[in-house]
Protein backbone atom coordinates (compact mmCIF):
# COMPACT_ATOMS: atom_id res chain seq x y z
CA UNK A 1 0.00 0.00 0.00
CA UNK A 2 1.36 3.33 -0.94
CA UNK A 3 0.91 6.33 1.55
CA UNK A 4 -1.34 7.84 -1.30
CA UNK A 5 -3.40 4.88 -1.44
CA UNK A 6 -7.04 5.37 0.13
CA UNK A 7 -8.40 2.63 2.19
CA UNK A 8 -11.99 1.72 1.81
CA UNK A 9 -14.85 -0.43 3.42
CA UNK A 10 -17.86 -1.58 1.58
CA UNK A 11 -21.32 -2.15 3.05
CA UNK A 12 -23.71 -3.91 0.90
CA UNK A 13 -26.13 -6.99 1.62
CA UNK A 14 -26.44 -7.81 -1.83
CA UNK A 15 -23.18 -10.36 -2.77
CA UNK A 16 -23.52 -9.32 -6.64
CA UNK A 17 -23.69 -5.72 -6.33
CA UNK A 18 -20.88 -5.71 -3.53
CA UNK A 19 -18.59 -7.82 -5.76
CA UNK A 20 -19.40 -5.92 -8.93
CA UNK A 21 -18.37 -2.62 -6.88
CA UNK A 22 -14.97 -4.17 -5.46
CA UNK A 23 -14.25 -5.27 -9.18
CA UNK A 24 -14.30 -2.10 -10.15
CA UNK A 25 -12.65 -0.37 -7.75
CA UNK A 26 -10.11 -2.21 -7.46
CA UNK A 27 -9.43 -1.22 -10.40
CA UNK A 28 -8.39 2.63 -9.52
CA UNK A 29 -4.70 2.58 -8.32
CA UNK A 30 -5.48 5.10 -5.54
CA UNK A 31 -8.08 3.16 -4.09
CA UNK A 32 -7.73 -0.16 -1.82
CA UNK A 33 -10.84 -2.08 -0.52
CA UNK A 34 -9.73 -3.49 2.56
CA UNK A 35 -12.71 -5.05 4.36
CA UNK A 36 -17.10 -5.47 2.92
CA UNK A 37 -19.37 -5.41 4.63
CA UNK A 38 -23.10 -7.93 4.42
CA UNK A 39 -25.13 -5.70 6.95
CA UNK A 40 -24.94 -2.81 9.03
CA UNK A 41 -23.92 -4.28 12.25
CA UNK A 42 -21.11 -5.95 10.61
CA UNK A 43 -19.98 -2.72 8.68
CA UNK A 44 -19.85 -1.02 12.28
CA UNK A 45 -17.55 -3.82 13.85
CA UNK A 46 -15.22 -3.40 10.96
CA UNK A 47 -15.04 -0.03 10.57
CA UNK A 48 -14.00 0.19 14.26
CA UNK A 49 -11.30 -2.74 13.54
CA UNK A 50 -9.87 -2.13 10.40
CA UNK A 51 -10.37 2.05 10.70
CA UNK A 52 -10.74 2.33 6.75
CA UNK A 53 -10.21 6.22 5.24
CA UNK A 54 -13.75 5.90 3.62
CA UNK A 55 -17.05 3.94 4.23
CA UNK A 56 -19.35 3.20 1.29
CA UNK A 57 -22.61 2.56 2.86
CA UNK A 58 -25.79 1.18 1.53
CA UNK A 59 -29.08 2.05 3.54
CA UNK A 60 -31.48 -0.83 3.10
CA UNK A 61 -29.30 -3.70 5.02
CA UNK A 62 -30.75 -6.23 7.34
CA UNK A 63 -30.04 -6.49 11.10
CA UNK A 64 -28.98 -2.81 10.98
CA UNK A 65 -29.70 -0.18 8.40
CA UNK A 66 -27.30 1.92 7.08
CA UNK A 67 -28.76 5.13 8.72
CA UNK A 68 -28.29 3.29 11.83
CA UNK A 69 -24.85 1.73 11.28
CA UNK A 70 -23.67 5.28 9.81
CA UNK A 71 -24.70 7.15 13.02
CA UNK A 72 -22.84 4.21 15.34
CA UNK A 73 -19.76 4.58 13.65
CA UNK A 74 -19.65 8.82 13.82
CA UNK A 75 -20.15 8.47 17.79
CA UNK A 76 -17.11 6.13 17.24
CA UNK A 77 -15.22 7.24 15.07
CA UNK A 78 -16.05 11.35 14.31
CA UNK A 79 -13.26 11.13 11.43
CA UNK A 80 -13.86 8.70 9.34
CA UNK A 81 -16.03 9.25 6.13
CA UNK A 82 -19.15 7.81 5.35
CA UNK A 83 -20.48 8.00 1.62
CA UNK A 84 -24.01 7.01 1.54
CA UNK A 85 -24.59 4.99 -2.49
CA UNK A 86 -28.01 3.73 -2.05
CA UNK A 87 -31.44 3.55 -4.53
CA UNK A 88 -33.53 6.04 -2.13
CA UNK A 89 -33.84 9.59 -3.60
CA UNK A 90 -36.09 10.59 -1.15
CA UNK A 91 -35.43 13.88 0.37
CA UNK A 92 -36.05 12.41 3.91
CA UNK A 93 -33.58 9.61 3.50
CA UNK A 94 -30.92 12.25 2.14
CA UNK A 95 -31.93 15.25 4.72
CA UNK A 96 -31.41 12.13 7.49
CA UNK A 97 -28.08 10.82 6.79
CA UNK A 98 -26.85 14.03 6.05
CA UNK A 99 -27.93 15.60 9.60
CA UNK A 100 -26.40 11.95 11.08
CA UNK A 101 -22.80 13.34 9.79
CA UNK A 102 -22.39 10.97 6.12
CA UNK A 103 -19.77 13.47 3.68
CA UNK A 104 -22.45 12.08 0.64
CA UNK A 105 -24.81 10.34 -0.84
CA UNK A 106 -24.58 9.04 -4.45
CA UNK A 107 -27.77 7.32 -6.19
CA UNK A 108 -26.72 3.53 -7.24
CA UNK A 109 -27.41 4.43 -10.74
CA UNK A 110 -24.14 6.15 -10.75
CA UNK A 111 -20.99 5.80 -12.64
CA UNK A 112 -18.49 3.57 -11.25
CA UNK A 113 -16.02 6.69 -12.41
CA UNK A 114 -18.61 9.20 -10.19
CA UNK A 115 -18.17 6.70 -7.58
CA UNK A 116 -14.35 6.77 -7.51
CA UNK A 117 -14.58 10.37 -8.23
CA UNK A 118 -16.47 11.02 -5.00
CA UNK A 119 -14.06 8.63 -2.85
CA UNK A 120 -11.91 10.86 -3.61
CA UNK A 121 -13.88 13.83 -2.68
CA UNK A 122 -15.19 13.16 0.83
CA UNK A 123 -11.15 11.82 1.59
CA UNK A 124 -9.97 15.17 0.76
CA UNK A 125 -12.81 16.78 3.08
CA UNK A 126 -15.43 17.99 0.32
CA UNK A 127 -19.43 16.66 0.57
CA UNK A 128 -20.50 15.18 -2.65
CA UNK A 129 -23.76 14.70 -3.66
CA UNK A 130 -25.65 12.99 -7.07
CA UNK A 131 -26.01 16.19 -9.30
CA UNK A 132 -29.83 15.63 -9.11
CA UNK A 133 -29.88 15.39 -5.51
CA UNK A 134 -27.31 18.51 -4.93
CA UNK A 135 -28.74 20.56 -6.69
CA UNK A 136 -32.44 19.87 -5.26
CA UNK A 137 -30.76 20.15 -1.66
CA UNK A 138 -29.13 23.47 -2.23
CA UNK A 139 -32.33 24.96 -3.37
CA UNK A 140 -34.08 23.93 -0.19
CA UNK A 141 -30.68 24.78 2.07
CA UNK A 142 -30.28 21.47 3.47
CA UNK A 143 -26.95 20.76 2.00
CA UNK A 144 -25.49 21.23 5.23
CA UNK A 145 -27.51 20.80 8.13
CA UNK A 146 -25.73 20.18 11.76
CA UNK A 147 -25.69 16.85 12.96
CA UNK A 148 -28.22 16.06 15.35
CA UNK A 149 -30.42 18.95 13.72
CA UNK A 150 -33.29 16.92 12.69
CA UNK A 151 -36.18 16.75 15.16
CA UNK A 152 -37.81 13.26 14.36
CA UNK A 153 -39.36 11.24 16.42
CA UNK A 154 -37.05 8.26 15.73
CA UNK A 155 -33.76 10.21 16.83
CA UNK A 156 -34.99 9.87 20.15
CA UNK A 157 -34.38 6.42 20.27
CA UNK A 158 -31.08 5.09 21.86
CA UNK A 159 -28.88 3.30 19.41
CA UNK A 160 -30.44 -0.40 21.24
CA UNK A 161 -33.95 0.92 20.78
CA UNK A 162 -33.48 1.40 17.30
CA UNK A 163 -31.83 -2.13 16.38
CA UNK A 164 -34.75 -3.64 18.96
CA UNK A 165 -37.44 -1.70 16.56
CA UNK A 166 -35.34 -2.90 13.14
CA UNK A 167 -35.29 -6.64 14.21
CA UNK A 168 -38.78 -6.62 15.43
CA UNK A 169 -40.08 -4.89 11.90
CA UNK A 170 -38.06 -7.35 9.99
CA UNK A 171 -40.12 -9.96 11.94
CA UNK A 172 -37.86 -11.28 14.57
CA UNK A 173 -39.32 -12.55 17.74
CA UNK A 174 -38.18 -11.95 21.05
CA UNK A 175 -36.70 -14.65 21.66
CA UNK A 176 -35.12 -14.42 18.31
CA UNK A 177 -33.96 -10.34 18.75
CA UNK A 178 -32.26 -11.44 22.11
CA UNK A 179 -29.89 -13.57 20.49
CA UNK A 180 -28.81 -11.11 17.94
CA UNK A 181 -28.42 -8.46 20.26
CA UNK A 182 -26.75 -10.81 23.06
CA UNK A 183 -29.21 -9.72 25.54
CA UNK A 184 -32.23 -11.11 27.70
CA UNK A 185 -35.84 -11.60 25.78
CA UNK A 186 -36.52 -9.14 29.19
CA UNK A 187 -34.55 -6.60 28.11
CA UNK A 188 -35.79 -6.90 24.28
CA UNK A 189 -39.77 -6.40 25.82
CA UNK A 190 -38.37 -3.09 27.93
CA UNK A 191 -36.89 -1.43 24.78
CA UNK A 192 -39.71 -2.68 22.53
CA UNK A 193 -41.98 -1.30 24.82
CA UNK A 194 -40.04 2.05 25.01
CA UNK A 195 -39.63 2.24 21.30
CA UNK A 196 -43.64 2.05 21.00
CA UNK A 197 -44.23 4.87 23.65
CA UNK A 198 -41.44 7.44 22.01
CA UNK A 199 -43.02 7.06 18.89
CA UNK A 200 -46.85 6.39 19.84
CA UNK A 201 -47.07 3.01 18.12
CA UNK A 202 -49.83 0.46 19.65
CA UNK A 203 -48.74 -2.96 17.74
CA UNK A 204 -46.45 -4.71 15.74
CA UNK A 205 -48.10 -3.69 12.58
CA UNK A 206 -48.13 0.30 13.67
CA UNK A 207 -44.17 -0.79 14.21
CA UNK A 208 -43.56 -2.24 10.79
CA UNK A 209 -45.12 0.17 8.71
CA UNK A 210 -43.14 3.04 10.52
CA UNK A 211 -40.43 1.06 10.03
CA UNK A 212 -41.22 1.01 6.19
CA UNK A 213 -41.60 4.91 5.72
CA UNK A 214 -39.00 5.97 7.31
CA UNK A 215 -36.59 3.75 5.60
CA UNK A 216 -35.73 1.31 8.10
CA UNK A 217 -36.24 -1.40 6.39
CA UNK A 218 -37.59 -2.42 2.83
CA UNK A 219 -41.06 -2.76 1.49
CA UNK A 220 -40.37 -5.71 0.45
CA UNK A 221 -38.96 -7.36 3.52
CA UNK A 222 -40.56 -10.28 4.83
CA UNK A 223 -42.41 -9.50 8.21
CA UNK A 224 -44.54 -11.18 10.50
CA UNK A 225 -47.00 -9.41 12.31
CA UNK A 226 -46.60 -11.08 15.76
Amino acid sequence: MTKKTITVLITEDHTFVREGMRALLTSEPDIEIVAEAGNGREAVELALSVRPDVVVMDIAMPILNGMEATRQILAAAPGMRVLILSAHCDDAYVEHVIALGAAGYLLKQSSHSTLAKSIREVHQGMTCFSPSLGKHLRQRGKISPKPGDMKAPILHLTSREREVLQLVAEGNANKETADILHISIKTVEKHRHQVMRKLDLHNTANLTSYAIAHGIIESSAQVTIL
